[in-house]
Formats: C-alpha cells, sequence, structure tokens
C-alpha cells in the first residue's frame, strides 16, 4: 500500500514538473529530483526556428548574432497622420546614438512600385539611386537618415505576391499549396530582414560620420506599415509582423503606433476615444503597442496621458506627444525633451541598458544632446524660423491640387532657403493658366490674368517635371517671360525639354518646334527638338525609363560647375524623351549652352543647360532631378545657386529703391 502511495505520488509529481516547465530544457529533455533526467519525446520547446522555411530560419538567426534591431511604425485612425515623419525622426535619434540605420516602406497597394501611379493620387514619385520608384516616404527617410536606399526599402503587395507567384512557378514550394499563411507571411518576413541587413552608402558627410562604417551592415531598421490598421489590405503584413517579433524576440522588435488625439468643443478638450478604439483594433490583430505616439494640435496634457495609459495599457512614460512645431526639424527634438531616445535603447536593450528597470521609467542613458548629429539639427531647426528675409518662389506645373505631387522640389527649395537664411514662400501657379492656346483638356482655367500677376511678384521660379501636354504651352511661355525678364529660372526634366523648345522657337527661328512626346508628325531633326530615347520601350510603362543614378560631366567656367564645385556630379534621372542632339549646335551658336553632358551606351545626352551669367543672372535647367539628391544639411547646388540669385537680386532691388 505504502509502495503504490509513492508510486502515485511520484508520477503526481513528474506531471506536475511537465505542466510547469516543459520547455525549460533544450534536446527534449526533463529534469527530475535528485538529478536524474527523462526523455519525453511530446516535450518540444515553445520557441523554435525549426517550423521555419531554411531562408527565413537563417535570415532570423543572422539578425540574433549581429544583435540587430527593428522598430515598426504603425498608424491608426487616419491616413497621412504624420508616420513617415515619426519614423524619419527616429531614425535621427538612433543616428545621435551613433547606430547605422536602415528603413524600409510597406504600401499594401498591389502595384508593383509607385512608378505608373498618378500624382493626382498618390503624389509624387520618389526616384533613387538604383532606379527605384518609390513612395516619398523613402525621400523624407534619406532626408533625415542621411543615407541613400534601394528600391528593395519599398514593398509593396505587389511585390511580395509577383516574388511568391515567381517562386511556385519554378517549383520552389515543392507541390505545397500556396497560402498567405504561412507563404506570403514568411516571404513579407525574409524581404524585411534582407533589407535590414543590406548595406547603405551615406550620401552625405556627416561631422561624427565614420567612413569605415560606410559598407557596413545597418544596426537598427526602421520599418513604416502604410495605411491605417484594420485595412484589409495591409492584413498579411500585420500577421507577418506579429510572427516576425515571435521570430525575433521581445528585446529585438518594438512597435510605435501613431494616432490622433484630436481637440473639440470650446474650451477645446482632447479626445481619447479614437486612440482607445486604434489601440484595441491593433491588439485584436496581435501586436501591442511599446510607444504610443499621439498626433495633435497641442501637448497632449497629463489627464490626457493617464486616460490613455489607462485604456491602452501603454505606460505613461512611454506615451508621446507628437503636437503641432513650427517645422518637421523639430519633432526629434521634441522627442528628446520626452526622453524617447532613452526609452528605444532600454526597449531594444542598445548601449548601457539598465537592467531589471521598466522602459518607460528609464532615465536619460544615452545624453544625446551633446552630439554633433543633435547640435547640427538644433542650428537647422532654429534657422528655419529664424530668417533674414523672405524669398517667393513660383512652382509652374500641372499637378499643384495636390500638394505632395512636388514635396522633394519642395523640400530641397526648403534646404537651399535654410542655408541662405530666408524664409521661403512658394507661389503655386497651373501651367495651364497661364495659356489662351493651352491644348490640354483644362480650358476653364486658360489665360487666367491673375495666375499671370502671381508670376510676375516671384522672386524666382521653378517649372518642374511630368508628363502629357495638358499645360506644356504654359510652361513655355512661362520659361519665354523669365529668360526676356531676367528672372532667377531653374528648370527640371520637362523643365528642361519645354526650355530648349521655347529656344528653338523664339531665339533660333524654328516656330513649329515642340516635343516628339506630343506630336508624330514633327520635321526629323528640324522641328522636334525633343526626341524619344532609342532604347526607350514604348509598351511596357512600369520601370522602362530612364532611371537612376548618370555621371554628368560638367562644362569649365559654366554656372552648374560654378555650383557644385566639380567636374562630375551624379544625379537621379526618371525620363523617356530627351533634347534632340541634332540640334545642339544650333542652339548653341544661338546662345544656349549645354554644360553638362552624359556619355553613355546610347550616344552623348544633354543633361544641363543654361545661359551666361552676363546674359542672365541665373537661367538654368537640367535633364536629372536634383531635387532627389538634396538633404538638410547639403542643399543640392542647383536649388541653392537658384536662391542665392533670388537673394542677391532682392538686394540690389531694395538698394536701388533706397537710392531713388
Amino acid at each position: 500500500m505504502t509502495s503504490t502511495m509513492m508510486t502515485l505520488q511520484y508520477l503526481l509529481l513528474f506531471s506536475c514538473i511537465l505542466i510547469v516547465h516543459p520547455f525549460s530544457l533544450p534536446s527534449h529533455q526533463v529534469k527530475l529530483g535528485g538529478g536524474s533526467t527523462i526523455h519525453n519525446r511530446r516535450c518540444r520547446p515553445l520557441r523554435t526556428s525549426s517550423h521555419l522555411p531554411p531562408k527565413l530560419e537563417h535570415l532570423v538567426q543572422d539578425t540574433l548574432d549581429s544583435d540587430r534591431k527593428i522598430v515598426v511604425v504603425t498608424g491608426g485612425v487616419l491616413s497621412g497622420i504624420g508616420k513617415g515623419v515619426t519614423a524619419s525622426s527616429m531614425g535621427v535619434l538612433f543616428r545621435a546614438m551613433g547606430y547605422r540605420v536602415t528603413a524600409l516602406k510597406i504600401d499594401p497597394y498591389l502595384n508593383v512600385d509607385a512608378g505608373t501611379m498618378s500624382p493626382f493620387e498618390h503624389g509624387e514619385v520618389f526616384v533613387l539611386d538604383d532606379g527605384g520608384e518609390t513612395d516619398l516616404d523613402l525621400g523624407n527617410y534619406e532626408r533625415f537618415l542621411s543615407v541613400s536606399l534601394t528600391k528593395d526599402s519599398n514593398l509593396s503587395t505587389g511585390k511580395i505576391y509577383q516574388s511568391v507567384i515567381e517562386r511556385e512557378r519554378v517549383g520552389e514550394y515543392l507541390g505545397k499549396t500556396v497560402q498567405v499563411v504561412p507563404h506570403i507571411s514568411d516571404a513579407i518576413q525574409e524581404w524585411i530582414l534582407k533589407v535590414a541587413q543590406t548595406p547603405v552608402s551615406r550620401f552625405s558627410k556627416v561631422a561624427n560620420d565614420n567612413d569605415d562604417a560606410k559598407d557596413e551592415p545597418p544596426e537598427v531598421c526602421i520599418v513604416e506599415l502604410g495605411g491605417t490598421l484594420g485595412d484589409i489590405e495591409s492584413m498579411p503584413f500585420v500577421e507577418a509582423l506579429r510572427q516576425l517579433q515571435e521570430n525575433l524576440g521581445y528585446k529585438n522588435l518594438c512597435f510605435a503606433h501613431v494616432s490622433l488625439v484630436p481637440s473639440l468643443g470650446d474650451p477645446a478638450e482632447q479626445k481619447t476615444k479614437p486612440t482607445q478604439h486604434s489601440v484595441k483594433s491593433m491588439m485584436q490583430l496581435g501586436l501591442r503597442p511599446d510607444f504610443l505616439c499621439c498626433r495633435g494640435k497641442e501637448q497632449l496634457e497629463p489627464s490626457t496621458v493617464s486616460k490613455l495609459s489607462l485604456f491602452t495599457s501603454v505606460p505613461k512614460g512611454a506615451i508621446v506627444s507628437l503636437h503641432d512645431v513650427s517645422n518637421i526639424y523639430r519633432v526629434p527634438l521634441m522627442m528628446i525633451e520626452q526622453n524617447v531616445h532613452s526609452m528605444l535603447a532600454q526597449r531594444l536593450r542598445l548601449g548601457p541598458y539598465e537592467k531589471g528597470v521598466d522602459y518607460s521609467m528609464v532615465e536619460d542613458l544615452t545624453q544625446i544632446e551633446e552630439s554633433v548629429v543633435i547640435k547640427d539639427w538644433k542650428k537647422l531647426a532654429d534657422s528655419v524660423d529664424e530668417p533674414e528675409s523672405e524669398c517667393v518662389i513660383g512652382i509652374v506645373g500641372k499637378y499643384i491640387e495636390q500638394g505632395d505631387a512636388y514635396l522633394s522640389v519642395v523640400k530641397a527649395l526648403t534646404h537651399a532657403s535654410i542655408a541662405t537664411k530666408q524664409r521661403l514662400r512658394i507661389e503655386w501657379i497651373e501651367a495651364s493658366s497661364l495659356c489662351k492656346d493651352d491644348d490640354g483638356d483644362d480650358a476653364e482655367n486658360a489665360s487666367d490674368e491673375t495666375a499671370w500677376d502671381r508670376l510676375k511678384l516671384c522672386d524666382g521660379v521653378v517649372v518642374p517635371g511630368g508628363f502629357g501636354s495638358r499645360g506644356m504651352e504654359g510652361k513655355i511661355q512661362t520659361i519665354q517671360y523669365l529668360r526676356e525678364n531676367k528672372v532667377p529660372f531653374l528648370g527640371i526634366c520637362l523643365g528642361m525639354q519645354a526650355t530648349v523648345i521655347e529656344y528653338c522657337r523664339n531665339v533660333v527661328g524654328i516656330k513649329k518646334a515642340h516635343s516628339a512626346e506630343f506630336f508624330d508628325d514633327l520635321v526629323k531633326d528640324e522641328e522636334d527638338a525633343v526626341i524619344f530615347m532609342p532604347e526607350g520601350d514604348r509598351t511596357r510603362l512600369g520601370g522602362t525609363m530612364r532611371l537612376g543614378v548618370r555621371e554628368t560631366v560638367l562644362l569649365e567656367g559654366s554656372i552648374a560647375r560654378k555650383m557644385y564645385g566639380s567636374e562630375k556630379v551624379m544625379e537621379r534621372h526618371r525620363h523617356r524623351y530627351e533634347v534632340n542632339p541634332a540640334l545642339v549646335s544650333r542652339l548653341e551658336s544661338a546662345g544656349l549652352q549645354f554644360v553638362g553632358r552624359n556619355t553613355d551606351e546610347s550616344g552623348q545626352r544633354m543633361e544641363v543647360c543654361e545661359l551666361s551669367e552676363s546674359t542672365h543672372p541665373y537661367f538654368v535647367a537640367s535633364q536629372y532631378h536634383p531635387e532627389f539628391t538634396s538633404r538638410p544639411e547639403l542643399p543640392n547646388p542647383l536649388f541653392l545657386g537658384l536662391l542665392q540669385t533670388c537673394k542677391k537680386t532682392a538686394a540690389a532691388k531694395s538698394k536701388a529703391t533706397v537710392a531713388n
């Protein structure tokens, strides 16, 4: 009887050990009292990578071995809430802490990339060095992080499904039924981890950057999930991110959720319900925010923070107020004031983190306020708010109703205005409103005299790129006015092509000169001032333009050469049409100098044209897009030259007025 009781007690103890500690030992072993060990095939580790495909398992292990960290930024309540600026600002904090940072933008739409999307619907298409046509948020990442990203840094539903289908077609899945989970979700995780380990080159030299770190893999990857949590198209990405945190572990991945806290009533009261429901939706999907970044007009009140913490389970210290500020360069500084940098370091176990201390309660660990990056950033933010004068720049385009269609142009102008200590004011002018005979489809705007009045008040004008004939005649007439009245001018892409057409018509005397993009009956090498590139593809639109970074050789003594300070420059392109080389000699004989050229496998291409400074103070146009390579600490030289000339011209006018 006693022996039977002892046996039952022993079995009961054994069962309790299996229930309480079934996963505490490797190799499927269970430890018993007295030091003995029993092997049990049913007792397997809870967290194991054996269920992962080999490629993903290798990437997960590499991430863990490299101690690489991932920060995921999501958004709720509404789109366009500021996820991109939030993600970029966190990147600035990591930069200041001395870490190499990269970024990935996830867009849930089915397009393979942004290249075929209308600017009216999606805003600007941002072009990378490798020719990737991406979401405009990658421009924010490059400008804030001071890096040059790759086309893989923008992931869309179209891209991921295309890659999985291609793998299925070649038999990579060995006859299995290909499903969203696990095949799509695994592919998404692989993509994220590949981008996280891909070295990114520094575009510009910052004071504390180390040349030896230039080609090394990143240490932190910031992932922005586009759209709003709960959108049906983003579900595979949400599930993939949930699995990714399980695979990497708590200390290697964290979530920052950006939400809206509106103020309503009189007096205004901050409302937390939208954010409460947004976080609830996030948690129902299997994600839990570590940081809650709240957008609003005013700083969060203590009572609002307490209420949000109570209903979302996010610690009070990790609820960050991202209220409106004078300029976006103050956002990283606002985060530092709320100790976000230390909380990120503690949450991700970076640097001198404190063991046993909750990440939201940690004191200042990093002291990045004394770093060169943050000191320079403060100077940058202050200079935006403390200009010496004002400069009015007109942008004559066809997409002006969409504020983000020319985002990089605006940013490049902003960088140049900061460098020249001017307050930038942009005058948006619809190109089709400047010409009675514009052959576009917007006749109701034709010949708007107020548009010409606004144009004539500008200190300088930019004619940016675009596609289609609408507004082309308005651009050509604008350029004629700027040339004849010596108003500082910068043309970009289609703006350069319009410049050549205008000069052919009004100076060279080719009255019917135009672009082969719009007319196919032009006299060859006479009226076709702009032609289709020989290697172009007329049947497929996506990814078939002349894309990415190319070398341009600048002529000694030119304005462009003086501004760049170098004979050879690398700039990004996005075009199908180019200046007809057959007309170059006639144009140059008439005074329009092609001072920037590129020689590739298809022959010599015209990249920059200008009038001499003795003829015009600043009349420059480029086939490439200089706006894509402008940075806050290093404005693009062509934009800087425009703003410098505007300031110089305005000062001369002011002096003449005083004298009279």
